[in-house]
């Protein structure tokens, strides 16, 4: 029978030890959500916020346009904060941003509704509430009124569509704003509630289609960086100081020149 090995018990461990050290040395160097001041969350809304690669997410600065984008990679960098930024879906970033702290969501419309929800930076833009039409209907509308019994196509969770279902008309929601131009192409839907600047830009890259028949603007929303409740308020403070030292020296409105405004 061969001999029985002896080995000590710091041999023992230390072939468990190694592999665990090489992990944590690992992870000591990779990237982590304490690596960045914030964690900043948008979705994909031309002009306002762009995915660069057409992709419907993005995951990372460099990959993300836009107006509003531009705005507050300017306010991040005046500010002095570091960030990590991603494209996703809009319900799920809404959500997640409120969760924890040192995130923040854009382009977000400010109402009453959400004013309690968020810590805000801004305002970054106007949202123009706009109904269009298919480039060859002849339909006009006076009056939110007029539209009552129409179906009228909306992005889930946007705060356009959940003001027009409030006022009791037909609106059947997507998660995916850009199959709206193409369910109204196709006839699937009366009208399409939206941004008046995003609508013909996300028809015509998504679908293919030109022409957009703008038939109603009522309303307009201020757009707005919203940051969770759990972040420290010193930090939003010093970010909306960033924006306006923006403003006020023409850089804001440099931007918007950019993109036609």
């Amino acid at each position: 029978m061969p001999k029985a090995t002896y080995r000590p018990a710091a041999t023992r461990l230390s072939r468990w030890l190694r592999p665990a050290s090489l992990l944590l040395a690992l992870l000591a160097a990779s990237p982590t959500r304490a690596a960045v001041d914030f964690h900043i969350f948008t979705d994909n809304y031309p002009p306002y916020s762009i995915s660069q690669s057409g992709q419907s997410y993005a995951h990372k600065a460099e990959d993300i346009g836009g107006l509003c984008t531009d705005i507050v990679k300017v306010i991040m960098a005046r500010a002095g904060y570091s960030y990590a930024m991603k494209i996703r879906e809009w319900n799920f970033g809404y959500k997640w941003v409120q969760e924890h702290a040192d995130h923040a969501l854009f382009c977000t419309a400010r109402n009453a509704e959400r004013e309690d929800s968020f810590q805000w930076v801004g305002p970054l833009a106007q949202m123009r509430w706009t109904l269009f039409a298919a480039p060859d209907s002849t339909r006009t509308l006076a009056t939110l009124d007029n539209a009552r019994g129409l179906k009228i196509g909306g992005y889930k969770g946007g705060i356009i569509s959940k003001y027009l279902s409030e006022q009791g008309l037909d609106v059947i929601t997507s998660g995916i704003d850009r199959q709206n131009p193409l369910r109204l192409a196709q006839g699937q839907i009366d009208l399409w509630a939206t941004d008046g600047l995003t609508g013909p830009l996300i028809a015509e890259q998504e679908a293919g289609i030109t022409g957009l028949r703008p038939v109603l603007s009522f309303g307009e929303t201020p757009f707005y960086l919203a940051i969770s409740k759990q972040t420290d308020p010193a930090r939003v403070a010093r970010l909306q100081e960033a924006l306006d030292d923006a403003r006020q020296d023409g850089t804001v409105q440099a931007i918007e020149a950019r993109y036609g405004l």
